[in-house]
């Protein structure tokens, strides 16, 4: 599979079940078997439990910082902090879905405190760019998740990649991870871009001068606080350790998702269920990858039905793997390793794009003969 192209198995006609039924028909079949057993019901209990603990959590973290002052341990509550602001990022995307409560305005309410006032990005900016991305995943044009930026993901952009960003494209797959400490710095510095210019982001002005006004007071109340605490090198440190592991856990937890699966081009029409499956991966790992990645190591399941709580992912796996083997739709989902080795591979071959033929040594050496 290359990203030039959905990978093999794609149907460009859509798949029948035995009795000729279409994907587009067995889709409501699926829908109506997932809402009859109970899962898009919401689970207010689970989510009201995960955030007492993330807030507890939260808590310790400040506490310990208060304890032990002057120490370079301080690095290690760093990390933690990284972690438990991730784990409310989930729980804001989990929100922006409407997975939580079962009111929109209570949902929004949620995630954009979970998101402006903990995490410190813009709930208005993702809600705009997430929508778009489910509507069109991984589709040229219309996933603005596969739009070229430091890392491109399809060939054309890394071909047109010179100078700097060309030598970083074309060793992209290797360099990811990496580059993923600075992810926690951009998604900050993309929050206030977003809102100062209002590109991409939904909501009136004053929507987005709240949003701008609660990030700048707690990403400057936090940084305030760090460097009246701590000695300048040692407040330097932690913040950096903080959002490189914020950025980390942030990239690895979505970029297993689509990256590397079938790329749609812009001009091919797609059935939703077709769409959904053939973009998506699954990761196993049972109920603590779904802690870990805060459900998105349930992709397909997600995308097939966005508004579902996590703790029902699970069981709609077993039903949606059923029916995808009935229609013969590949269902896809590995190890979450094995999900880093795709992801890497399949940027290495896409930065292929972006080296100049004159790099081959054997090529060098044959013009000079």
């Amino acid at each position: 599979m290359t990203s030039a192209a959905v990978r093999p198995g794609f149907r460009a006609t859509r798949p029948r079940a035995e009795d000729g039924t279409t994907v587009t028909s067995t889709y409501s079949a699926l829908s109506r078997t997932v809402r009859d057993a109970g899962l898009l019901e919401r689970a207010q209990g689970y989510y009201l439990w995960t955030l007492g603990l993330l807030t507890l959590a939260l808590g310790g973290i400040a506490a310990g910082f208060v304890l032990l002052g002057d120490s370079w341990f301080q690095l290690l509550l760093a990390g933690a902090l990284g972690i438990v602001l991730t784990q409310f990022a989930f729980v804001a995307h989990e929100a922006s879905h409407r997975q939580v409560f079962a009111s929109g305005p209570v949902n929004d309410r949620v995630g954009r405190i979970l998101a402006n006032a903990v995490v410190g990005i813009s709930y208005s900016w993702w809600m705009t760019k997430h929508t778009r991305h489910h509507a069109n995943p991984n589709r040229r044009g219309k996933d603005p998740d596969i739009a070229p930026d430091v890392v491109v993901f399809l060939e054309e952009d890394a071909a047109t990649a010179k100078g700097f960003k060309g030598l970083i494209n074309r060793y992209q797959g290797y360099l990811f991870f990496p580059l993923l400490t600075l992810e926690g710095l951009n998604l900050h510095v993309t929050a206030f871009r977003s809102l100062l210019t209002g590109n991409a982001v939904r909501g009136d002005l004053r929507t987005r001068l709240t949003e701008l006004a609660i990030i700048t007071v707690r990403l400057g109340t936090y940084v305030a606080v760090l460097f009246w605490a701590l000695p300048l090198g040692m407040a330097f440190a932690f913040l950096g350790v903080q959002l490189a592991v914020f950025g980390v856990y942030m990239g690895a937890s979505f970029a297993p998702n689509h990256k590397g699966m079938a790329v749609i081009p812009e001009d091919t029409s797609l059935d939703f269920l077709s769409k959904q499956v053939l973009t998506s991966r699954n990761i196993r790992g049972g109920r603590f990858m779904d802690v870990l990645m805060g459900g998105l190591n349930l992709q397909i399941e997600h995308h097939l039905f966005p508004s579902m709580p996590r703790p029902h992912l699970a069981r709609a796996r077993e039903i949606v793997r059923e029916h995808c083997a009935t229609l013969g739709l590949p269902y896809t989902e590995t190890s979450l390793v094995r999900s880093y080795a795709i992801v890497v591979r399949y940027l290495n071959r896409v930065g292929l794009s972006a080296r100049d033929p004159f790099d081959c040594p054997m090529f060098r050496q044959l013009r000079r003969v």
